[in-house]
């Protein structure tokens, strides 16, 4: 059946750890009446967490997508959903998420409020310009303050939250909600119909004035991005109808200038169905997002592609998961066109052609098969042979490239190698399956000591993979001592001339080059190459190879062999030989150059620096920053939430390790951490010398 484009959402509900972002999910498909049981995450029962180990540990480790439909003013509306995980080490998996969808949930614990993973995916969300409502989740609890987070929401992340609702009561006395537009009273109904059912009542008596005020700053917040309502409000506001008042806050919210703020208790279900009305009334449907834009891969001119079924095609690969029973299975956004099983589609990276053999719309694991999939949907397809996350689909004679997307680099490593010999083969085999998968987890192997070093985001994401590998692929590791992935930089520039001549009998090899080597200019990362060659003293067909071999050579720095974080190089000057120049003689001329160049400038390690939070009941606060600081820490600020004290501070990973258990024997158990890569700085030398005579000595050792 197809469904209008103007009836159809695509929403993913991101949060920081522990928020209730799948509990959330699980109430909306209950609502929705997709699942006819409530899956608990703490009894590992939620249908989103289908993985075995998300069920273990209580926590969402992919995106997960499904469908579901929800009746609002005697419409029904199509909802995709993706439900994403909240632990930073699994970043990557809102990053996709949030690049396809056209609106968001940020959910946020009603104690915890803005916390440091929440302001990573408010970036994110940010980053791809997606519209966004904010619940405020989990009013049952001790601690919650529904009014505080609004103040965080505005405050941390410079948005400008605007509550449509506010809680009657709070913690125990949690009852229900007051929808400030009808300025009516919403109880959910303490019984076995698991907030199936609810009434309407008067506005208590202590809220009316509280309801009043923020009625009031609603009206304003709303009216005042719309001139035309502007205008009526001062003259008479009662002219404004609600239909008129929802469409200009709905354009508010297209257009990012407001975030409108519900509240509830998913787990005592309570808020959700709200909540559901105002994702369809609300939140944009792919129409709304207007045309997706993308570059034609022939002329590099750009190229428009309407959200229209009888558009050319036009979708995007967004995750690649390895499904026991169907194979690879490749989520797709489909923003133009119509994409049929058995189509033969584009793929512009590869400029291969690629046949679909099935199409499925999901449900967490479950695949339900489909014939054709029309522009604004979500599926996931079956018989890609080469596609890696980000690639482009569309039509062979109209072809277009959408802009893809970028991913952090892993921070952190570890060598693995089977238990047995006859592992070896499946080993190899599993990891490349996950690094397909996973664009932030990195499979290589070490030059000098032969042994395959697996990379990853942290500790729990290297986890993770390591347990997969055992459950899902049936290969036992022995696991090494986790690494820090650090990385090389030069402080100063050095100029280098560089001759690399081979003769071998017959035709033989020949090329020169003179280069300056300095730090990047723009401090960004990857190599800056500037071509100042004139007069054709090397040709031109040769200048790419230089570069490439330039590119390649960062990999391993000339200090401890760590790549090169950036550098510039500039070409100024070199020869060639008409007959013995070619361009495999320039690239290894440049390797060369690079080696033997660096080594006339001072190199510094740079390691990778997290941002940790801490939440600390106050006896403990001296402890813990003491703590902090013998780990080359620097505190960065302390507040307080709930009771408890908040310490903020950078500290360098490799500091970092076991950090968890070390936290628990301080406080008693009683404090909680999180932490994400915050940026890469320099190691003091005293330090960087002990870190380079160990990775030394274990080399020689092998």
């Amino acid at each position: 059946m197809s469904f209008s484009l103007n009836n159809t959402r695509n929403i993913g509900i991101m949060a920081h750890i522990d928020a209730g972002k799948t509990t959330t999910t699980e109430r909306i498909l209950f609502y929705a009446g997709i699942t006819h049981r409530i899956g608990e995450v703490h009894d590992g029962a939620a249908t989103m967490d289908w993985m075995v180990q998300e069920q273990e540990r209580g926590i969402t480790i992919t995106s997960a997508a499904t469908t579901c439909f929800w009746n609002y003013n005697n419409q029904e509306y199509k909802i995709n959903i993706i439900d994403t995980p909240g632990h930073v080490d699994f970043t990557v998996e809102v990053e996709r998420s949030l690049r396809v969808l056209d609106g968001a949930i940020a959910v946020f614990c009603a104690v915890g409020g803005v916390e440091p993973q929440s302001e990573t995916v408010w970036r994110q969300a940010d980053k791809y310009n997606v519209p966004r409502l904010a619940f405020i989740n989990k009013m049952d609890r001790v601690g919650a303050d529904f009014f505080g987070v609004v103040n965080q929401i505005k405050e941390k992340l410079g948005a400008n939250p605007v509550p449509m609702q506010i809680p009657i009561g709070s913690e125990d006395n949690f009852k229900g909600i007051v929808d400030l537009i009808e300025r009516r009273a919403i109880v959910w109904k303490e019984d076995e119909t698991m907030g199936m059912k609810y009434e309407y009542v008067d506005i208590p008596e202590d809220l009316v004035d509280t309801v009043e005020e923020w009625r009031e700053k609603l009206i304003e917040a709303v009216c005042e991005t719309d001139d035309e309502i502007l205008e009526r409000f001062f003259e008479d506001r009662v002219s404004i109808t609600v239909e008129e008042f929802m469409d200009v806050t709905r354009k508010a919210v297209i257009n990012r200038t407001i975030v409108p703020v519900l509240c509830g208790s998913a787990f005592k279900n309570k808020g959700v169905q709200r909540l559901l009305d105002a994702v369809t009334a609300l939140l944009p449907s792919p129409l709304d997002i207007g045309a997706v834009s993308g570059i034609n891969p022939k002329n590099e001119d750009v190229v428009l592609r309407e959200p229209d079924p009888k558009q050319p095609l036009s979708a995007l690969a967004f995750k690649i998961a390895t499904d026991p029973f169907v194979g690879r299975l490749v989520f797709i956004r489909v923003y133009s066109g119509t994409l049929h099983a058995g189509d033969t589609v584009f793929n512009p990276r590869t400029g291969k052609k690629e046949r679909i053999n099935r199409l499925y719309q999901m449900h967490a694991n479950k695949q339900n098969p489909k014939d054709l999939i029309e522009a604004g949907d979500i599926c996931a397809g079956v018989g890609f042979k080469d596609l890696i996350t980000g690639d482009t689909l569309c039509d062979i004679k109209q072809q277009i490239s959408l802009e893809s997307m970028t991913f952090p680099e892993p921070v952190i490593g570890v060598a693995i190698e089977p238990k047995t010999q006859a592992d070896i083969d499946r080993l190899s085999i599993a990891l490349n399956k996950l690094a397909e998968e996973d664009p932030t987890f990195k499979v290589a192997v070490d030059d000098d000591s032969g042994q395959t070093v697996i990379s990853g985001m942290g500790e729990l994401h290297i986890e993770i993979l390591i347990d997969r590998l055992k459950r899902e692929f049936k290969v036992d590791c022995n696991v090494g001592t986790p690494q820090v992935a650090y990385k090389e930089a030069i402080t100063a520039q050095v100029e280098h001339r560089e001759v690399f001549k081979k003769q071998t009998g017959g035709r033989g090899k020949f090329a020169d080059i003179r280069v300056l080597f300095s730090p990047n200019d723009n401090g960004e990362s990857g190599l800056q190459f500037i071509d100042e060659i004139k007069g054709g003293n090397i040709p031109r067909e040769y200048i790419p190879s230089i570069e490439k071999g330039f590119k390649e050579a960062m990999r391993n720095g000339v200090l401890a062999g760590f790549p090169l974080d950036s550098l510039k190089v500039v070409l100024k000057d070199g020869s060639y030989h008409s007959v013995d120049s070619d361009s495999l003689s320039f690239e290894i001329c440049a390797k060369q150059a690079f080696k033997n160049g660096l080594r006339k400038v001072k190199s510094v390690l740079l390691e990778p620096i997290m941002s940790a939070e801490v939440v600390t009941p106050e006896e403990y606060m001296g402890d813990v920053i003491a703590d902090f600081n013998r780990r080359r820490g620097q505190v960065e600020g302390m507040e307080t939430k709930a009771g408890a004290r908040v310490i903020k501070a950078k500290v360098p990973l490799a500091e970092k390790f076991g950090y968890v258990t070390v936290l628990r024997t301080l406080t008693s158990g009683r404090a909680t951490s999180s932490m994400e890569f915050s940026h890469y700085e320099q190691i003091p030398d005293n330090i960087a010398t002990e870190i380079i005579e160990k990775i030394k000595g274990s080399k020689a050792a092998v």
